[in-house]
């Protein structure tokens, strides 16, 4: 296991990561606004899932399979990318809570499943898992950052690796938690207004369908 100093200097450079503008970030704003900032907490969490799959693809070594393979690179950031635009269309297609509401009301008894609050949040969750998990620019990250601090003599390699993505999934969950509740908050006043839950369904695709964009457009280097 890497000293403290070094696992300390990770971590810091982890906290200044998860504060840089990126798809995580702006993932889970963006989801937190919507639906509120418990939704954002299972968004967080279905991302750092994700992050411990990428720790022990580098681990395992299978994410150096993934730079070496042109073919496997492009098929995984289509998937991502074809998801995300599901996302966009399904918040284009969004009504307002008062409609949701009005709609779950007139649903004959028992219909009504796919509006419960536990259901919406194993949704969000596997979101984050999903969103995670078929960015392969994630485990590339890991295989180029981690390796950096990790040295020969603290131990078996795999172990230090899966220590520092530990300790990255611990930085994500401050600051994305913090986003999460930040915007839920401001979300659950902006969609008083109808309107400005319409605009913020449209902002919502919008941003979807840039990052998706912005998947396709990524290269390996």
């Amino acid at each position: 296991m890497p000293p403290l100093d070094v696992s300390l200097a990770f971590f810091i450079a982890s906290i200044v990561l998860a504060l840089a503008p990126g798809p995580d970030n702006i993932f889970v704003l963006t989801q937190s606004a919507l639906y509120g900032w418990k939704q954002g907490l299972s968004v967080t969490i279905g991302l750092c899932t994700g992050l411990l799959v990428h720790t022990a693809l580098v681990a395992g070594g299978v994410a150096a399979l993934i730079l070496a393979s042109p073919l496997l690179f492009t098929a995984l950031k289509t998937i991502g990318a074809l998801y995300l635009l599901y996302l966009a269309w399904g918040a284009m297609r969004a009504g307002t809570t008062a409609q949701t509401v009005s709609a779950a009301a007139n649903a004959p008894p028992g219909l009504d499943s796919s509006h419960s609050p536990s259901l919406r949040l194993i949704q969000l969750y596997r979101r984050g898992i999903i969103m995670n998990i078929t960015n392969p620019k994630v485990s590339i990250f890991f295989l180029a950052f981690l390796p950096q601090f990790t040295r020969p003599g603290h131990g078996p390699l795999i172990g230090q690796i899966l220590w520092l993505g530990l300790l990255f999934i611990l930085a994500t969950i401050l600051i994305f938690g913090g986003i999460a509740i930040l915007a839920g908050n401001l979300g659950t006043k902006l969609q008083q207004s109808q309107r400005m839950q319409r605009r913020l369904n449209w902002a919502a695709a919008a941003i979807f369908a840039g990052l998706a964009l912005h998947l396709l457009l990524s290269q390996v280097s």
